[in-house]
Order: C-alpha cells, then sequence, then structure tokens
C-alpha cells in the first residue's frame, strides 16, 4: 500500500515563498520516482517538477529557476522549495509517485496525495 500526504501549503503575496511537503508511507513497493503537480487553466493536472532515485530533475517551464524540487530518500520525503511565486502559481499543488512491487522494474503505478492548495495574491 502506498500513501502520500502533503503539507505546507497556503496564502502568501506574490514575490513570495513556500515549502511543500510530502509524506510517503510504503509497504512492498520501491519509489522511482516522485513529482509534484498541479491543476491547470483547464483543471487538467499538469506536471510542475519530478525527481528520479537517481535525482535526476524535470520541471515545468513555467517555474524553471523559480521552483526546486528535492527528495529525502531516508525518510521517504517529498520537497518542493517554491520562490519568487507569482498569482498565476496558485492552484491545487498534488504529490506523486512512480513505485514497482518488490524489486521488480514493470509495471510501474502512480499513486497521488489528496493535494494542498497553494494561493499567490497579487
Amino acid at each position: 500500500q502506498v500513501q502520500l500526504g502533503e503539507s505546507g501549503g497556503g496564502l502568501v503575496q506574490a514575490g513570495g515563498s513556500l515549502r511543500l511537503s510530502c509524506a510517503a508511507s510504503l509497504s512492498g513497493f520501491s519509489i522511482n520516482a516522485m513529482g509534484w503537480y498541479r491543476r491547470g487553466p483547464e483543471n487538467q493536472r499538469e506536471l510542475v517538477a519530478q525527481i528520479t532515485s537517481r535525482g535526476i530533475t524535470n520541471y515545468a517551464h513555467s517555474v524553471e529557476g523559480r521552483f526546486t524540487i528535492s527528495r529525502d530518500g531516508a525518510k521517504n520525503t517529498l520537497y518542493l522549495q517554491m520562490n519568487s511565486l507569482k498569482p498565476e502559481d496558485t492552484s491545487v499543488y498534488y504529490c506523486s509517485a512512480w513505485v514497482v512491487k518488490g524489486a521488480t522494474v514493470t509495471p510501474t503505478y502512480q499513486y497521488w496525495g489528496q493535494g494542498t492548495q497553494v494561493t499567490v495574491s497579487s
């Protein structure tokens, strides 16, 4: 079983910072990668940032240079440091994890957290 729990959302003024955290609880699974998504203008989930088990990161163009994703493997905790926030960053942010069972390589399963609201005022 895999459970993800986000925290750290809130209200901040434009130009401010927030740090999101995601604690992963899993039994019998291994994490291949973790990431942050948010709701886009058409209510679709769009990838914000991703980090693999080897530490390779990938960012959406809109957040590159402002957001930093990191992960504490020992604690199975994912972070998103968000700086220079803009009103257009306002959204619900979701933590996600791609996992495999035990020592297998495939198939990969994707799990989601409940989401945390980030609101940036102008």
